[in-house]
């Protein structure tokens, strides 16, 4: 398998990025070790350009006549290889060397029809549709392996999602051009495209894991058999006869799920001090002292496990550093020529792409409220993540969710490797 394509502008005027971004494909287009004909392209901008989608993949699709089949997102960010664009107007493209017997193109007007077999799929959705949760797990169990990864669409303006194929029209879209709002959309893969994926969680617990042993829809009134309330207070060290400083420290304090021992996707190897990829963090959203209960942003089961958490940035280093190394360590076999390790070994390669790294391209879906700020400097997250994997082409875009597995995450980064044969 071949590079993949990619290349990522921001300029005010939409035209003048996608001229650059243009330029960067073609020139690659024509170099041997990249892919010389992909029909796969993923689109991604930031929401300073969602007023103009259509007319951008219109644009784009004009000038790549060969790339039949488009998906992406907006997003208030756009993530690339070893930059970040926050804040302002830019785009990203990475066209997918695959056949196209591997992939399918799928929309909410257009969905995965059973005739194909999925093995997984990136999913782009908009966050504020009815029964999300549910429509996720509904489109996991299309895939054999029950895997998703993508993320939700983030945006100041409009929302809005690429999803066409073919000559324009993905059949049983009608006259729809391919830029949608509201759903789920993506691109579905068979078994024969490798991935290599993982979750970094942005947080770290503050306090042990506790048995939610007595709840009420979204309240927990009872952790381990104690009042919930007093729990939380006791492990802030705060009482609300100081109500400013009880609160402040509660929104600052978010609260780690995962489902009881024994359930499917419980079983995920943690260390200690930090989460493992089975933990879903969701925002503490009310006190409920009559009931000395602790309202947070999911719906409970008895035995569910739960852990009081903050957002930490060197957890969060640590974390993307630690998946990032799972996947190298993963795809560079043991065994190489001298030669090659010697060129993966050397300062001036290290982040050149090279046949033995087996990388032909990574997709990096990132919470929104991570980016370089968090981990301290502008693009600093995705330079952690270029340090790691070497100079992967790599396009993301900063979510207001993460999709993994058939899970919703918050605060996370989903980070996907296509990846060639040993």
């Amino acid at each position: 398998m071949k590079l993949f394509p990619y290349a990522h502008a921001t300029h005010p005027q939409w035209r003048m990025a996608a001229g650059l971004v243009l330029a960067q494909l073609r020139a690659q287009l024509a170099l041997p070790d990249y892919a010389s004909a992909p029909s796969l392209a993923l689109l991604y901008i930031t929401d300073h350009y969602a007023s103009a989608a259509q007319d951008i993949l219109d644009h784009l699709s004009a000038e790549l006549p060969e790339v039949t089949d488009w998906s992406g997102t907006v997003g208030v960010g756009i993530a690339a290889n070893n930059v970040e664009y926050f804040d302002e107007p830019a785009m990203a493209v990475m066209l997918l060397g695959l056949p196209a017997h591997q992939y399918r193109v799928f929309s909410g007007v257009a969905p995965l029809g059973m005739a194909f077999e999925a093995h997984t799929a990136l999913v782009h959705a908009d966050g504020n549709t009815q029964d999300l949760s549910e429509l996720v797990a509904e489109m996991a169990g299309r895939t054999d392996t029950g895997y998703l990864f993508g993320g939700l669409a983030s945006s100041r303006s409009s929302t809005v999602q690429f999803a066409t194929g073919g000559n324009g029209n993905i059949k049983g879209q009608g006259g729809a051009r391919g830029v949608f709002h509201g759903g789920l959309s993506g691109v579905a893969f068979t078994q024969d495209v490798a991935l290599s994926s993982r979750v970094t969680q942005g947080c770290q617990p503050i306090a042990p894991e506790r048995s939610v042993t007595a709840c009420e829809g979204n309240v927990v009134t009872a952790l381990d058999g104690e009042p919930a309330l007093q729990v939380l207070l006791g492990d802030l060290g705060v009482s609300l006869d100081e109500p400013r400083e009880a609160l402040g420290r509660v929104r600052a304090t978010l609260a780690g799920l995962r489902a009881a021992p024994g359930a499917a996707g419980s079983d995920a190897v943690r260390r200690p001090g930090s989460f493992g990829p089975d933990v879903r963090v969701r925002h503490i959203i009310g006190l409920d002292p009559a009931r000395e209960g602790v309202a947070v942003a999911e719906a409970l089961e008895v035995g569910m496990r739960l852990s009081f958490c903050q957002r930490n940035a060197q957890a969060a280093r640590a974390d993307l550093v630690r998946v990032c190394a799972e996947i190298r360590e993963e795809l560079e076999p043991e065994d190489m020529p001298a030669e090659a390790a010697l060129a993966l070994s050397s300062n001036l390669a290290a982040s050149a792409p090279h046949p033995a790294r087996r990388m032909a391209g990574a997709i990096y879906v990132s919470c929104a409220s991570r980016g370089g700020a968090h981990f301290g400097g502008p693009s600093a997250e995705l330079q952690i993540v270029r340090h790691a994997l070497g100079d992967v082409p790599l396009v993301g875009f900063f979510a207001g969710g993460e999709i993994a597995r058939h899970h919703l995450y918050g605060y996370t980064g989903v980070l996907t490797v296509f990846t060639a044969p040993a």
